[in-house]
């Protein structure tokens, strides 16, 4: 494909370059937009903190009230899910959603790269989420962790097949947990790009196309908040299951 096709491809979007390359003992470490971005991601979240609670006023600014609202949104999912036994565990939830929701938000950005668009990045957190979350249910829960694959008062004949049922669902969790936010931030910017491109080659005519854009531009921006929010509830539900499997 010509490199000028390439580049009005609603897919070229997706494309991971190499901005700086490295190669250690014939491994591909090379720094990419991927990374960029992740770290563009982390540093919005770090400042954002760290400018929200540099002061603390008792009559929060802007910063300070939008650093506030996330924090009582987090701990109340967390509350309202896990207990306040999930509260000790508020770090670990409230940066995955914040991570989510910048990097979400970030690709929204013209000439940006979002990073939940790829299957790599959100398959990498949900094993670590779902790997964490199991630990954690054997070091608290032992061998009654296992309760959770057969629920108190199920038929002893019905056993074998229900166990059978819930260990397939537990090990599918990291493919719905990444290929839901993956799936769904691709689909978004991919009918972006290709309603985008109706404006630049209809001209005049393309008024009725960017009105669209625009809508379509606030519905994005919707779906990055309700992305992240989703991506973090199903977090917290699993994390409820490695505190109480016996439920």
């Amino acid at each position: 494909m010509a490199a000028g096709a390439e580049g009005h491809s609603p897919l070229h979007q997706f494309e991971i370059t190499r901005l700086v390359p490295m190669d250690i003992a014939g491994v591909d470490v090379s720094f990419t937009n991927a990374a960029l971005w992740m770290v563009i991601s982390v540093v919005a979240v770090s400042a954002l903190m760290m400018i929200a609670t540099a002061r603390g006023a008792l009559v929060p600014g802007r910063v300070q009230s939008v650093a506030e609202l996330a924090y009582e949104f987090v701990t109340g999912m967390l509350r309202d899910i896990c207990g306040t036994q999930g509260l000790k565990y508020f770090p670990f939830v409230f940066t995955i959603f914040l991570f989510v929701l910048t990097a979400n938000l970030l690709g929204l950005l013209p000439y940006s790269f979002t990073v939940t668009s790829h299957l790599a990045v959100t398959a990498t957190m949900a094993l670590v989420i779902i790997v964490a979350v199991t630990l954690l249910g054997l070091a608290k829960n032992g061998f009654g962790f296992f309760h959770l694959f057969l629920p108190s008062g199920v038929p002893l004949w019905l056993a074998p097949l229900l166990i059978v049922i819930e260990v397939i669902s537990y090990l599918t969790r990291p493919v719905s947990l990444s290929v839901r936010l993956f799936a769904n931030m691709m689909a978004g910017h991919t009918t972006l790009k290709v309603f985008g491109g109706f404006v630049v080659a209809l001209g005049f005519l393309g008024i009725a196309p960017l009105v669209f854009v625009v809508a379509l531009t606030g519905l994005e921006f919707l779906v990055a908040f309700l992305q992240a929010y989703i991506f973090t509830i199903l977090t917290c539900i699993y994390l409820n299951d490695a505190l109480h499997p016996h439920h």
